[in-house]
């Protein structure tokens, strides 16, 4: 008999998982915070040495207690780490390093922007930065288009999902450094996009693998390659440094970086176009078998 928290012959209804989800994340959150971060400053551990470890690890521990609870695998979710799920990140990383590449080369084209080599430039820098987004990638990767959007998925269908999510991600980023007039419309327009971007990647594979070398591609070219600002925050020591032309900065970016122009939008609208004629590659059950090919359309 159907209720307002059970659907009928399925259990708890999907917006409640949800809600359970972002409780349970909330209080691993709250519990990390009130018993181990004393301990880590009595270590003299900075918080920037751990706290986007920390976000990824408790949304995936939040994540696990979920699917157990529903008696699932947490491979169902996208962590079915395997060679497959390996390469399919590393073409990934590799398809958003292009993406943004096509942003900055739009950009180049029209007069916007020079480059010189950054004098501070190394290799640790520009592994340090690939570990770092590589964090930040899973972090919200696992957040935006895992346990939640599945459940989104399941409750109300794909493109009612994708647009929840994609104000959702847009709203995420309301805050950071340089979100202003014309900057603010640019990035946020940019940043949904993008949330609909790796969320076609997602359906595409059913697997968080691609999503999360799409976006760790993208923000380790825009900022330790091109030296581009990442949604507003500055990134020091790039392998090259942008030199701006003059430009307004819904053309440039400007500090935001190209997430607040017009040529990221239009990079991201040819990454999607691209997913969406490509009919994707399903990978079998977590449970085992054969990886399957599976169309959008059918999802």
């Amino acid at each position: 008999m159907k209720t307002i928290f059970i659907s009928e012959g399925k259990g708890l209804r999907n917006g409640w998982w949800v809600l359970t989800y972002l409780a349970i994340l909330a209080a691993c959150l709250g519990g990390f915070q009130l018993l181990l971060v004393p301990v880590l400053k009595r270590f003299g551990v900075r918080k920037g040495d751990w706290v986007l470890g920390v976000l990824f690890l408790m949304s995936l521990l939040a994540s696990w207690i979920c699917t157990r609870l529903r008696k699932e695998p947490l491979a169902s979710i996208g962590w079915r780490v395997n060679r497959r799920w390996v390469k399919e990140v590393v073409w990934g990383t590799g398809f958003g390093a292009g993406v943004m590449g096509l942003a900055a080369g739009l950009l180049w084209a029209v007069g916007g922007v020079t480059w010189e080599l950054d004098p501070a430039r190394s290799l640790g820098a520009l592994s340090s930065g690939f570990a770092m987004f590589a964090l930040v990638a899973c972090w919200e990767e696992n957040l935006f288009r895992g346990f939640i959007f599945q459940r989104l998925l399941d409750g109300v269908g794909v493109w009612p999902a994708q647009l929840i999510l994609a104000l959702f991600f847009g709203i995420a980023h309301w805050g950071n450094p340089g979100m202003h007039g014309a900057t603010k419309i640019w990035a946020t327009l940019d940043i949904a996009l993008a949330a609909v971007f790796l969320g076609l990647a997602y359906l595409r594979t059913r697997s968080l693998a691609l999503p999360i070398g799409l976006h760790l591609g993208w923000n380790w070219t825009q900022g330790h390659i091109l030296g581009f600002g990442v949604s507003g925050t500055t990134v020091t020591h790039g392998w090259l440094h942008p030199v701006f032309q003059g430009k307004p900065e819904w053309v440039s970016g400007g500090t935001f970086g190209l997430e607040a122009s017009i040529f990221g939008v239009l990079a991201v609208l040819v990454g999607i176009v691209l997913l969406w004629r490509w009919k994707g590659s399903v990978a079998g059950p977590a449970t085992g078998g054969e990886p399957e090919v599976g169309n959008f359309e059918s999802t």
